[in-house]
Parts: C-alpha cells; sequence; structure tokens
C-alpha cells in the first residue's frame, strides 16, 4: 500500500502547495483534503478525494468512497462515519464538517450526477456492481 500512500503524499503536497489546484488526472476537478482520526488507532490521517458541491446548500458537500472500484470500502469512510465529523481543506480554507451517510434515490440521485461530470465515477460503479454499492457521504461545514 505504500504505492498509494506515496501517490497521495504527493496530491496533498501539490494541493497545499498551489492552494487547492493540482494536475494530472485531478486537474480542474474539485478536490478536498478529508482530514481524520483513525478509529482503532487515534492516528490523524489525510486523504484527497473529489467532492460534488450541493446545488441547494452552500455549507454541503458530498464525497464518494469509490476506492477507485475496488471491491471494498476506504478506511476513511469507516473512520468518518463512525466518529461523525472531521475537518476538511477546501483550497487554503480548512474548517469542521458533520458526516452522514445519503442513502436511497437520494444517493443514486447524487452519484449520478458525479458520474455525469466525471466518467470515471461511472466505471468505479460498474467494477463494483453486485460487490457493493458506492457510499456517498455528505459533508455539512459545523465550524
Amino acid at each position: 500500500m505504500a504505492g498509494a500512500s506515496d501517490w497521495n503524499t504527493k496530491i496533498i503536497d501539490e494541493f497545499r502547495d498551489n492552494h487547492g489546484h493540482v494536475g494530472g488526472p485531478f486537474e480542474g476537478a474539485p478536490l478536498t483534503l478529508i482530514r481524520y482520526r483513525g478509529r482503532k488507532t487515534g492516528s490523524e490521517y489525510v486523504s484527497p478525494v473529489m467532492y460534488l458541491a450541493a446545488n441547494d446548500d452552500p455549507d454541503v458537500f458530498y464525497i464518494f468512497a469509490t476506492k477507485s472500484g475496488a471491491p471494498d470500502n476506504p478506511q476513511w469512510y469507516y473512520n468518518l462515519t463512525e466518529a461523525g465529523s472531521g475537518n476538511v481543506e477546501v483550497g487554503d480554507e480548512v474548517f469542521a464538517v458533520t458526516v452522514s451517510e445519503v442513502t436511497g434515490e437520494e444517493r443514486n440521485r447524487i452519484y449520478a450526477e458525479q458520474a455525469r461530470r466525471y466518467p470515471g465515477f461511472a466505471e468505479y460503479a460498474e467494477k463494483t456492481a453486485g460487490i457493493r454499492t458506492i457510499p456517498v457521504l455528505a459533508l455539512r461545514r459545523s465550524g
């Protein structure tokens, strides 16, 4: 897993060095850094993820536990949902968020919109079909 960790570290460094902008596969995409504590270790972690801003509430945005279409959820999903909160970096801003899982038709609508904007998300859903439904989390600014 060192490869993924090194890749994430490069994205995180580039994000912070360029006020929230990165190149490569994320160039031009809305990207946030989610900061959270491990539920078993208590250690602090940072993961870069794409997000979708809510149309009807400027304090809400959605993240997607795709893990690039792997058969299991990323660890950050379990850590955030168990804690119910975390911190995010968007551009140069850092703020606290509450975390809730979006389910049912609302989840399907939000995921479909992300897949429409970024076709890689449709590919992730195809890879996980019949194995797992990719979770969608709502992050609401709380501080």
